[in-house]
């Protein structure tokens, strides 16, 4: 593979974009900061196909990115892959309004073959090309300029590896026959609808213990206000203020601004500035939250009760047998909300485990325990499932 040197000018680039976009896939990582801003300040894109690999430098004064964007989110022709890539493709979204696809990402992919649900990278490379990486410049300040040759050897590595593993990975995927089973993962990461933040739905990131709809009504207009400041402003969300400030606020209203000098989390000057100002307005246009939204939000969380809470255990158990059974991250088979909905509202066709695949390998074994055909047995000192007996079957 040729590595060629630090990109840095747009003629670069494009030379660059030229040498790769007949490839059948491109491996794509990318460093960034974002502790201090809003949006997350891109300092470095690596690419690299199964011949050529390259770091850019998108703060390189003049540099136009937009043939390699295009790239990315409007050749078809070209798989796109990365290792944990969500905010990798919020990353190409902030900029372009669109998504990287096709797309396929490793981190999902392992999870198809029996591994850990979260593998981390340097996790990936050992257990496939058997390297341990030098982490030494992974919390490297990546805007600071120049770059050092550790930094650039250190990024490129994430896309020369990933080239390498890539199509390793997919000869087992296929072998195995679960490559299908990550289409719908896949879809979902590069679904546009995951990287658009709209204000309104905001509040719905802050936990709050209360369900009144006047207090649920001043968080929604409060969040939606600090997602505004904190854009304008190109700062953090706790930067402007903390979550917990804004629930004490939503619960506890101050009645005029002067209040805001006592509230735990803001200074004294929010009594008498602007940003002080704008809160209050947020408060005052605030209207209880309104009954579909309540809806929607109670809906996440099912009540079980204590025998549901109990069908929902089994339900995990039996998730835990089928994942060691089939060698895949019980993760990518169903999660613990869909569990905990089948225990507590019995079969329901629209939750994604009682649906395709999913269904085939654990759905309807899931739903054979819920309704009573199927139970837990001890065979050669391992837990398995067993049909039951409807006839002869009797409470104990």
């Amino acid at each position: 593979m040729q590595i060629h040197p630090l990109i840095e000018t747009s003629a670069a680039l494009a030379e660059f974009v030229d040498l790769i976009k007949g490839s059948d896939f491109i491996a794509v990582d990318t460093e960034f900061m974002r502790e201090n801003t809003f949006w997350p300040e891109l300092c470095l894109i690596q690419v690299a196909d199964s011949d050529h690999a390259a770091a850019i430098d998108p703060m390189a004064p003049g540099m136009d990115l937009q043939p390699l964007l295009d790239l990315m989110v409007d050749n078809e022709d070209i798989l796109k892959v990365f290792h944990a890539g969500g905010q990798d493709v919020e990353i190409i979204f902030n900029l372009t309004g669109k998504t990287p696809h096709p797309i396929f990402d490793t981190q999902i992919g392992q999870m198809a073959l029996g591994q850990a649900e979260q593998v981390g990278y340097s996790n990936l490379v050992e257990a496939w090309i058997g390297l341990q990486l030098d982490k030494g410049a992974r919390f490297t300040d990546w805007s600071r300029r120049p770059l050092d040759k550790r930094q650039i050897d250190y990024a490129i590595g994430d896309v020369t590896h990933l080239a390498k593993i890539f199509p390793m990975m997919l000869k087992k995927l296929v072998k195995t026959g679960r490559g299908h089973w990550l289409d719908e993962e896949m879809e979902k990461l590069a679904d546009p609808a995951n990287y658009t933040l709209d204000p309104e739905k905001a509040w719905q990131r802050i936990k709050v213990p209360t369900r009144k709809p006047e207090v649920l009504g001043r968080l929604k207009s409060l969040a939606a206000w600090r997602e505004r400041e904190a854009r304008n402003k190109n700062l953090p969300r706790g930067r402007i203020v903390k979550d917990e400030t804004l629930a004490d606020l939503a619960a506890h209203p101050p009645k005029a601004q002067e209040g805001l000098g006592s509230v735990r989390g803001l200074s004294a000057t929010w009594k008498s500035n602007d940003i002080g100002g704008r809160l209050m307005d947020a408060i005052a246009a605030a209207k209880p939250l309104a009954k579909e939204d309540m809806l929607d939000r109670a809906a996440r969380g099912p009540g079980l009760g204590k025998e549901g809470a109990l069908v929902a255990d089994l339900l995990k158990l039996l998730l835990k047998i089928r994942a060691r059974e089939l060698n895949v991250a019980a993760r990518l088979i169903a999660r613990s909300d869909e569990l905990e909905a089948l225990a507590a509202n019995g079969r329901s066709d629209d939750i994604p485990m009682m649906q395709g695949w999913r269904y085939d390998v654990f759905g309807h074994a899931a739903l054979d325990l819920v309704e009573g055909r199927m139970g837990f047995a001890v065979k050669n000192g391992k837990l398995v499932m067993s049909e039951i007996d409807t006839a002869t079957a009797s409470e104990v």
